[in-house]
């Protein structure tokens, strides 16, 4: 099995998309570090560090969860030595953690500009820094980032310039360590979704159960990057994948089982 004893740290793995990544590995017998600040559950949101690694073992992984909050390079650097020392090293490194606000210049705050800047770029950046002396010694060492494929289409950038520059930002660091950490046969690649993924963000901020039901689950992303990291990380990097890209590669084409009502109308995700 090409996961045993594979050791993948996901950021904002309490919940969503990024609990569901770990659920999927976790099922392929991987080790599983769960790094996120919920150690108390919001009734709005569910799920804390612990109860997505109860999950985890459950469905047959190995779990660590630590809190972490990657606005904190300390904190960043602690989990990285606790993920050393429980499972010998860290060999896939999985950016989901991310802020969102889809507002304005004027309507933007700018504690929530700083917010999106220092988690999705900053927190983004420094995690992939200080994991990097293990992912060069890792087994198929993979970087996956949840962003988009960069597109300067006006009416990305002109709706919500604040949140777009940051997703932005993240394609570039991805596709930027395709390059540099090419020979160290380390793979970096962007992944994003087709349509909206019923999480929180969508339910709490973005469209409520409307949108929700216009979405599909987050099993459809968690199914990309097993499929992504199944592959050669020396002949499969520098992409801004889509999900179903990623799936129709596999000969899958029916997402009928992804969607969160059979036969709705699917919303396509923003910058696709």
């Amino acid at each position: 099995m090409p996961f045993t004893n594979r050791t993948i740290l996901i950021t904002g793995a309490s919940r969503g998309i990024g609990k569901a990544i770990a659920i999927r590995l976790a099922k392929e017998g991987a080790n599983i570090i769960i790094a996120a600040k919920s150690v108390d559950e919001d009734p709005r949101l569910g799920g804390t560090i612990y109860s997505a690694a109860a999950e985890v073992e459950a469905a047959g992984g190995k779990a660590l969860a630590v809190q972490v909050d990657i606005r904190n390079e300390d904190q960043i650097q602690h989990m990285v030595q606790q993920a050393v020392e429980k499972f010998g090293g860290i060999d896939v490194v999985i950016n989901n953690a991310s802020a969102i606000s889809l507002t304005p210049t004027e309507q933007t705050e700018t504690k929530r500009f700083d917010l999106m800047q220092s988690i999705n770029v900053r927190g983004t950046f420094l995690v992939v820094k200080h994991c990097l002396p293990y992912l060069r010694k890792g087994k198929n060492p993979h970087i996956i980032t949840l962003s988009p494929p960069v597109n300067l289409d006006p009416k990305w950038m002109g709706g919500h310039i604040a949140y777009t520059i940051t997703k932005f930002n993240m394609s570039m660091l991805a596709l930027g360590w395709a390059a540099e950490l090419k020979g160290a046969g380390i793979a970096s690649n962007a992944l994003w979704p087709r349509t909206t993924i019923d999480t929180a963000a969508v339910r709490n901020l973005l469209g409520g159960e409307a949108l929700a039901k216009m979405s599909r689950t987050p099993e459809i992303i968690a199914d990309a990057v097993y499929f992504i990291l199944k592959k050669n990380a020396s002949q499969c990097s520098g992409h801004t994948f889509i999900d179903e890209e990623v799936l129709a590669g596999e000969g899958i084409t029916d997402l009928e089982k992804y969607s969160v009502v059979p036969g709705a109308y699917l919303y396509t995700d923003l910058f696709v």
